[in-house]
Order: C-alpha cells, then sequence, then structure tokens
C-alpha cells in the first residue's frame, strides 16, 4: 500500500511539473504571438522609440512628448509613484500603441534599507543573505514602481585600487557567479510578473574589472582563453540563473568597445548562451565609442551598436536621432531593429506590464521593516572579516569597565552605508558609537572621541583628544576606513593605504599601552600590514550599511562571531598588485625569499635565489584569499575521497570532519579547491570549486561533502573547446586558499 502511494505522489508530481512546464512554455509561446502582432503594426519610427532610455524629467512637457509619441521605452530615476503613474497612463491610453513604459534605477545593495556593499555580502560566503538582501532591495524599490534594477555587479576584478571593487563579489569566478545567480534570484523573485519583483541586469559584460591600472572606464587587454576562464563564467551562470536583462561595460576589450562588440554580444551571448534578454548599454556608452576612437560620430556609433546587438540606447540619443538614417541607408537592417525591439517586449511582456502597469499608491511604504532591519544586521556581521585577535582580545569580556570609541567612522551614517546608495537616508544608519551606547552604555564607561572628522582629514589637532579617550579606558575601539565616495565608479585609488592622518593616530594611540581593536570600514581591501602589526586585533568590515553599528556592537562584546571569509586577496602594498590566489606557479616560484633589509652590502648578484617575489614585499600577500578568523577553532580532518580515480560520466566524492574545538557556537566557511598537476596549459596552483558554510556548536562535529565531477575538471584550452585532460589532480578542503593538505586522484 505504502509503494502505491509513493506511486500516486511521484505521478502526481510529475504531472504537475509537466502541467507547469508546458504552462510557462504556452505563456512564453503566447508573448512571442503578442509581439509579432505588436511589431506588425509599429512603424520605424515607434520601434527605434523602444530602444531610447532617458533619465526623468518628471512630467515635464519634453518628456510628456516623448511617451505620448512612442519616443522612448524606459525611463530612468524617477521615484514618485503619482509621477511614474502618469506617465504610464499617458504611455499606455494616449500613445499609438499603449506600450507600457519600464521604469528602471541603480539599486545595487539596498533601497532605503542599505545591507553592506556587494564585496561585503561576498565575505559572507553565504547565498542565502545575499538573496535575502535583494529581496528587501527589490521589496522596497518596486514600491514606488521601479522595475528594472541594474545589479548584479558581477565584474570579476583583482585590482583594489578599482573602485568599482566595492561593487563587485571579488576576485574568483566560482564566488562571483554564485553570488550573483543569488542575487539575481533575489531581485526577480520566484515570478518576475509580480509587482514586488524586478528585473535584475548583469553587468559589465564584459572583462570591465580588467581595466589597467586599476582606474575606471580605462582599456583591457583579455586573451580569449583569459576571457573564458576568468570573466565570462559569471555572466554565463546569470543567464542560466535567468537574469532578464544585461549591460554592456565602458571598457574595450582589445580594443573593441563592449558597445560595439558583436563577438561578445552576438555571438557569446546570444548565439552560444541562447540569451533572450534586454542587452542595454551603459550611461552615454555607444556615444563615448567616439571618445573611444573607434567611431567618427554618433551616426556610426549608432550603427556600430545595433549591428552588435546592443537593444537599448541609455541616455546616449544615438538611436532615437540616427537609426531611421542608417536603416534606410541599408546600414542597419529592419530585421536588427525588430530583434531588439522584440527583445525589449519580451521584457515589458515578462514584467507583467501590459496587464498591471501602474504602480500602488500606498500610506505606508514598506521600508525599514523588522524584518528588513534584521536580515540588513545579520548580512553586516556575517560580511566582518576577523584579521587578527592578539591573545583572544575580541570578544570583550566582563571585566571591560570603559571602552574609547574613537575613529573617523566611529559616528559617520552617511559613510558606512557605502558607495551608490542614492536613496540611502543617513538618519536610519545606526552607527558604531551609537550602537555600543544604546547596548552597553548603562554598564560601561564610553569614552567618544573621533580624533579625525573623516578619514582625508590631515589635521592631527584632534589626536589628542582621543589619545586621553583612550587613557581613560580599557580597551581603544579605532573606526577607520575610507568615507563612501572614495570607493565605487570613478573612485579609483593608485595608494590603496589608510587616507588622511589615521595611520598617524594609530600609532599615537598605541603609545598609550592600551590594547586597540582596529575596525576598518571601507569599500576596498587596503594595504593595513604596518596598521595589523600595531593592533592586537583587526576586524574588516567593509561599508556594512544601515545597520553596520549594531552588527560591529555584537561582533565585538560577543553576542556573534565572526564567520566573514575575504572575498579578495589583501595585498601588502599596492605595487603587489595584481595578486590573487589562482596564479599560475611559473617556472620559478618565489622560494628563498630575502627581503630589501636583509641583504648584505655589497651581496653578489647571484646571492639571493633566483626565484619570483618582490624584494620589498616578499611572495605572500597580507592576507590570502578566502582568510578569516573566528573566535573559536575548527580543526580539518585528512581529506577523504570515494575512490583514487574518476571516470568520464563519474562523480567524485570528496569530504572530510570539521570539529569545533573551541567555546564558541560559530560558523565556517569551508572550501573545496583543486588543482591540475600537469596540463597542456599551466594551470593555477588552486581554483575554487565549491564552499559550504556550516554551523557547528563548541565540540560538535560535522561531515563536509562536495562531489566533483569532470565538469569541475574541464578548462578552456586553446582550440577554445572546454574539456577536462586526463592526469593527475590535487583536491583541498580547507579554511582558506593557503591552508590546508591535498589529497591526490587521477582523471582517467
Amino acid at each position: 500500500m505504502l509503494m502505491i502511494r509513493r506511486k500516486i505522489v511521484f505521478i502526481a508530481l510529475t504531472v504537475s511539473v509537466m502541467f507547469a512546464c508546458g504552462g510557462r512554455q504556452k505563456a512564453e509561446n503566447d508573448i512571442e504571438v503578442k509581439i509579432d502582432g505588436l511589431l506588425s503594426n509599429m512603424t520605424l519610427q515607434e520601434k527605434i522609440g523602444q530602444m531610447n532610455q532617458l533619465t526623468g524629467l518628471g512630467l515635464s512637457a519634453d518628456m510628456i512628448h516623448n511617451v505620448k509619441n512612442g519616443r522612448v521605452g524606459s525611463i530612468l530615476n524617477e521615484l514618485d509613484p503619482k509621477t511614474i503613474n502618469e506617465l504610464q497612463r499617458i504611455a499606455v491610453e494616449e500613445s499609438r500603441l499603449g506600450i507600457p513604459l519600464i521604469f528602471a534605477r541603480d539599486v545595487i545593495h539596498g533601497f532605503k534599507t542599505i545591507f553592506p556593499i556587494p564585496l561585503g555580502q561576498a565575505a559572507t560566503w553565504n547565498p542565502q543573505i545575499v538573496e535575502n538582501g535583494a529581496r528587501v532591495a527589490a521589496t522596497e524599490a518596486t514600491a514606488v514602481g521601479i522595475r528594472w534594477t541594474f545589479a548584479p555587479m558581477i565584474d570579476v576584478t583583482r585590482d583594489p585600487r578599482w573602485g568599482r571593487i566595492a561593487e563587485s563579489c571579488g576576485e574568483d569566478p566560482y564566488l562571483t557567479a554564485v553570488m550573483g545567480a543569488a542575487m539575481i534570484k533575489g531581485f526577480q523573485g520566484n515570478d518576475l510578473a509580480d509587482p514586488g519583483s524586478m528585473a535584475a541586469c548583469a553587468k559589465h559584460f564584459a572583462g570591465y574589472g580588467a581595466s589597467e591600472s586599476g582606474k575606471d572606464y580605462n582599456t583591457t587587454w583579455i586573451p580569449e582563453l583569459q576571457l573564458r576562464e576568468v570573466y565570462l563564467p559569471s555572466f554565463e551562470k546569470a543567464v542560466e540563473a535567468g537574469a532578464a536583462t544585461f549591460m554592456c561595460s565602458f571598457n574595450d576589450i582589445n580594443g573593441v568597445p563592449s558597445s560595439g562588440n558583436a563577438y561578445l554580444n552576438k555571438t557569446i551571448l546570444r548565439d552560444e548562451w541562447h540569451f533572450d534578454g534586454v542587452l542595454v548599454s551603459d550611461w552615454g556608452s555607444i556615444e563615448q565609442m567616439i571618445s573611444h576612437g573607434v567611431a567618427a560620430d554618433l551616426k556610426q556609433a549608432a550603427d556600430l551598436a545595433a549591428n552588435a546587438a546592443v537593444d537599448m540606447d541609455m541616455m546616449g540619443f544615438a538611436y532615437i536621432n540616427h537609426l531611421e538614417a542608417l536603416v534606410q541607408e541599408g546600414n542597419v537592417s529592419e530585421s536588427a531593429i525588430d530583434r531588439a525591439v522584440r527583445d525589449i517586449l519580451r521584457l515589458k511582456f515578462r514584467l507583467g506590464l501590459f496587464d498591471n502597469p501602474y504602480v500602488e499608491i500606498r500610506e505606508e511604504m514598506p521600508f525599514y521593516t523588522a524584518e528588513a532591519l534584521a536580515k540588513a544586521k545579520q548580512a553586516a556581521v556575517e560580511s566582518a572579516v576577523l584579521l587578527k585577535n592578539k591573545d583572544g582580545l575580541l570578544p570583550l569580556g566582563e571585566g571591560i569597565k570603559s571602552v574609547a570609541v574613537v575613529g573617523p567612522l566611529s559616528d559617520a551614517p552617511g559613510d558606512q552605508v557605502g558607495t551608490w546608495c542614492f536613496d540611502a537616508e543617513f538618519e536610519h544608519s545606526v552607527t558604531p558609537l551609537t550602537a555600543i551606547r544604546d547596548a552597553y552604555g548603562e554598564n560601561i564607561g564610553i569614552n567618544a572621541e573621533q580624533g579625525l572628522t573623516y578619514s582625508r582629514d590631515k589635521n592631527e589637532l584632534g589626536i589628542e583628544k582621543a589619545v586621553t579617550a583612550a587613557r581613560k579606558s580599557d580597551v581603544v575601539l579605532f573606526f577607520a576606513g575610507e568615507e563612501a565616495v572614495l570607493s565605487g565608479e570613478a573612485r579609483c585609488r593608485a595608494d590603496i593605504r589608510l587616507p588622511g592622518a589615521q595611520t598617524e593616530m594609530l600609532k599615537a594611540l598605541k603609545k598609550t599601552g592600551k590594547p586597540i581593536v582596529l575596525v576598518i570600514m571601507s569599500g576596498r581591501p587596503l594595504a593595513i600590514g604596518e596598521e595589523t602589526e600595531d593592533a592586537d586585533a583587526v576586524l574588516l568590515a567593509f561599508h556594512g550599511g544601515t545597520m553596520a553599528g549594531p552588527a560591529l556592537a555584537d561582533l565585538i562584546f560577543g553576542k556573534a562571531v565572526p564567520s566573514g571569509k575575504l572575498p579578495v586577496t589583501i595585498p601588502k602594498m599596492a605595487g603587489q598588485i595584481p595578486v590573487y590566489y589562482a596564479h599560475k606557479n611559473t617556472g620559478r616560484p618565489g622560494r628563498n625569499v630575502s627581503l630589501i633589509d636583509d641583504i648584505p652590502v655589497g651581496a653578489a648578484q647571484t646571492s639571493l635565489g633566483f626565484t619570483g617575489y618582490h624584494l620589498d614585499a616578499g611572495n605572500d600577500p597580507l592576507f590570502p584569499f578566502g582568510y578569516g578568523l573566528s573566535y573559536t577553532d575548527f580543526d580539518y580532518s585528512e581529506v577523504r575521497l570515494s575512490q583514487n580515480a574518476l571516470s568520464t560520466g563519474q562523480t567524485l566524492t570528496v569530504e572530510c570532519t570539521v570539529t569545533n574545538t573551541g567555546k564558541y557556537d560559530a560558523d565556517e566557511a569551508v572550501q573545496l579547491y583543486i588543482r591540475d598537476r600537469v596540463a597542456s596549459l599551466a594551470r593555477p596552483v588552486r581554483e575554487l570549486k565549491g564552499f559550504q558554510k556550516i554551523y557547528l556548536k563548541a565540540g560538535e562535529s560535522q561531515t563536509v561533502t562536495f562531489t566533483l565531477t569532470e565538469d569541475d575538471l574541464a578548462y578552456w584550452h586553446a582550440d577554445m573547446v572546454k574539456r577536462a585532460e586526463r592526469g593527475e589532480f590535487q583536491v583541498w578542503i580547507s579554511t582558506d586558499s593557503q591552508s590546508g593538505t591535498p589529497a591526490t586522484f587521477v582523471y582517467n
């Protein structure tokens, strides 16, 4: 009887899945039929109008004219729901064909409730945290009528000088792909047509994170093997995750700007990956092909972009002004226009805008809900990475009677939210000083002096006040870092040390002899080698968003345990850049290091070993990818394999036992790495292939299991085919990218 019931349930589930899949396919087919009907009735001018995206001008005469006459398909940066509804009414009721508009906005890591910057979210190594942040952002932003966001930014970057590293998920293709897919799921929800969902936009396609010298908008030179190995996997995963839209990057790749790059946008994105969503230019990036030197004027730029399958022109006026003439002259086919418009209309149908174009006008907005703030706080807790904890200084115990709360980021509500938060309301930010006062002010003395009023402050007159506060306290909590404006787009730095007089302030505080907890709040990894030496404990918190303060208070005083891991390598100094864990071994890997001050005067040229390292920095970074301490200790057993060989079509189980040997219940991000020992092309010394974040009570053990297939061993070859190669592989399960003992297996 039980077997029969199970069969009935299985049949019912199978039938329901078949109906669901069939229903989705029918819905998609219906959409295509509707698109055919619209296209057949559209004039060329109306088609081109759909390809035009303009920034909001309220209910100006120009905007009303454009909407009424079908000269705009999408509007940016309009935030008033009543204005949005009126513009939508004009589009639906007064334009000839009644095609609705899409309203868009940069909602990168929060709309009102701000989560940690994406780099910080990646440091959680917890996709659910990332999905939660995007879902909260979507709930808040759609409440005012925003149905399209320009996130996630899934550019892999290995250069912390680049300001936009703050918006990235770091240096690793696998981690970036996983976190990017989680953001897409959060933004788009289970049904894109739900009024609470908005279209995600995978950006910037592609290679933007490789900008030379870490300078924004700069050129890139990326061999196709490297492009496919490092910079494209996160975008391919975004297509698989159902990203509704993509955005071109500003940079040229090997001389061809992304906005005019037919190989990227047609051959790879459309033909190989079968992407059928909207590809939008970045702001004015079509026009900027003139500056790149590949287009003589805006008309030629429009020609290049349209023939490279860019569907929509964001604030470039290239399409609206020149596409009609280009079609009439035969330079751009009307079929290319139809394909682009089909993509745009498809997005509008998928968003449900033809059936429900208006936003509900609410008396109360779903901003800063208790649930949203709790999720933002948890994200900030899990994004913090403990880099140093001398003698277990943290968490602060009951014996602490007073603390000095100092530093330019201790009470900076606008800076802690981080870059590119146009809709953040700083009065809702809870700073570390406020949180510590609220939670502990009745029980311990709090001596607060910023010392420096902002991160770049070089006026040292206030430092003495901070030193005085330190002398009166048991422990110094020094909140240092960068202002929000120092990271993000066009905020690149050649010198990535702490700005201003913060290092001098730390040295002055150290002279008091009081233990110092250094909390770094920044938009990028900073070169803090000297500061790490001077501090007793170091916590990298990135820019943690609205609830950064309460999260840090919980971490410092032991209500929460750090579990963040670095999503990017921290260099000792800018001269090491690029420095990343997945490097090649080279023919002379760095060994027998003799640092510059250790070289005897008059030493012979052949006395230093001739291996690959910097005389003044050695061979290792300050902290490696995947690194992060806890208040407890985790013991990893030897790696165990289900078998010693993997064949085509098989799977290999890799496992180890992780034990919490310390006193605190805590989370641990367990990481899986492999290395192809001998291959046709030199392979990285390690490659991340999986991770799991597990929770262990003190004394508890858990077996962590991963599965490898031949796809995990495959890499791109010179013939542009991705395949696994027979031979010996090493595999690690470890706490970071430099630790652990590997096991060995053979792929045959």
